[in-house]
């Protein structure tokens, strides 16, 4: 029997997961997929945003405006590699350059005051090498980027930590509420009894909200489909370049990684299909126009990757955050793709919400709660291979010791496959694509794990 279980292990069910792990309760967190973080939230622009754009009064305005204050926060005490570039958001047209005054009142109604519009000469100082036809800007000073994978990783790893079981691989099934407990069930694996229940389960949400006996939104994925290119293109960018957004979506940024890389994207797809996470000759060719138009240098660099996430939209501009006390159930669904900003504010909304379904709670005093820590996988701090004694770079492209993915292996929520060990460590992510380095990577996880290099490079 415990206390809570926390259905999707993505980055907003992880932090839930952890901060319920800094209560004295029994935490089960389950998931579909064998790993954490396997699903949205290891696609995304990887901004951490102000909510400067955000619908003034909505849910998520307010949630990712104190989920920004948090994470900005934690980030730095675990590890998590955040970088201060800024961002500015960028007319194009006379048109464009009228509504920036209306995004700057927005910014300020949503109580970020930073924002502030400058002219083209500000915004071609700030980014010399932009396309031509600068109308007029807008900085958002605080709009930085952060690494999207090890994040809830670190959640999921600082909840088991503190005492929370993980269930991969569990595909829910169905519900028996009762007066007293929930008996969960699964497509595979055994039941599990609770006393409540948090769906985290992102673009499952609804299925599994309607498996509970709720209504009022369906899940319909939205596509966005990014290009990743080499990091020799990373000089020609200092900050974040935002477009000007229109009534339908945000548009199309360009946008530096922590990892060295620049990144171009989204597109907005909306799609029937919630496992159709391949990108499109459409899509990339409209990508490749918008980096041509945005930072023309960029049709002289090499693209390492491409990929798209599905992010989960439903019919309402808003969250989706539901609670029923009789049957001591909480759901969060539709979080979009500002879920990684907002995470850790979502689960405290969470707590909020199963304290008034009836969870009664005792914190863990400071010296109770385990701290945990982080491969650092940013170019901004210090990497592993630049300390003395290091074990030998594998990955060079990525510049991934051995003793990094041995690590990613085995501490525990581990890497079960290469998707896996790529979020720990950025092995096989970089320029080859793991064609130098994947050989030596399956044999370094085979033996951590005592199993087969076979079985890392098929399974």
């Amino acid at each position: 029997m415990f206390d809570v279980c926390v259905i999707g292990a993505g980055v907003v069910g992880s932090a839930v997961a952890r901060l319920l792990s800094h209560q004295h309760l029994s935490v089960v967190l389950v998931d579909a997929a064998p790993d954490v973080g396997a699903g949205t939230s290891k696609a995304n622009t990887a901004i951490l945003h102000t909510g400067f754009d955000a619908t003034p009064g909505s849910v998520d305005a307010g949630l990712v405006a104190r989920g920004y204050e948090l994470l900005r926060r934690y980030a730095p005490t675990v590890g998590i590699a955040v970088e201060e570039t800024g961002a500015v958001l960028v007319a194009w047209t006379d048109e464009q350059a009228e509504a920036l005054p209306a995004l700057v009142a927005k910014a300020h109604t949503n109580g970020y005051d930073a924002a502030a519009l400058v002219d083209a000469g500000e915004v071609r100082a700030r980014e010399p090498h932009l396309g031509g036809g600068v109308v007029a800007g807008m900085v958002v000073p605080g709009e930085h980027i952060i690494d999207p994978w090890s994040t809830p990783i670190a959640f999921a790893r600082e909840a088991i930590a503190n005492g929370a079981t993980w269930r991969p691989g569990c595909r829910v099934a169905g519900f028996e509420f009762g007066d007293a407990k929930t008996v969960v069930t699964f497509e595979r694996g055994d039941p599990i009894e609770t006393r409540f229940v948090v769906n985290a389960a992102g673009l499952f949400s609804d299925v599994v909200h309607e498996l509970a006996g709720g209504s009022g939104f369906t899940v319909r994925p939205r596509r966005g489909e990014l290009i990743v290119f080499d990091k020799l293109a990373r000089g020609l960018l200092h900050g974040t370049v935002l477009p000007v957004p229109t009534s339908t979506t945000k548009g199309v940024l360009v946008a530096p990684t922590v990892f060295g890389n620049v990144m171009v994207g989204p597109t907005a797809d909306d799609i029937g299909d919630k496992a159709a996470t391949g990108s499109t000759r459409a899509g990339i060719d409209a990508l490749v126009a918008h980096a041509r138009r945005i930072l023309p240098a960029l049709a002289d660099e090499e693209v390492t990757a491409v990929y798209a996430g599905l992010r989960a939209a439903t019919e309402h501009s808003d969250y989706q955050l539901v609670h029923h006390p009789d049957r001591r159930y909480v759901c969060l669904g539709g979080i979009r793709s500002t879920g990684l900003t907002a995470s850790m504010a979502l689960a405290e909304e969470a707590l909020r919400r199963l304290v008034e379904c009836g969870l009664t709670m005792s914190p863990k005093e400071d010296d109770e709660i385990v701290p945990i820590r982080m491969t650092n996988l940013g170019e901004v701090e210090p990497r592993p291979y630049q300390q003395p004694g290091n074990t030998g770079i594998v990955c060079h492209c990525e510049r991934v010791t051995r003793d990094e993915i041995a690590v990613a292996c085995t501490v525990v929520p581990a890497a079960t496959d290469l998707d896996g060990v790529r979020r720990r460590t950025r092995a096989i992510a970089g320029r080859c694509q793991g064609f130098a380095c994947l050989a030596e990577v399956c044999t370094i996880a085979a033996a951590a794990t005592s199993t087969t290099p076979e079985s890392w490079l098929h399974g």
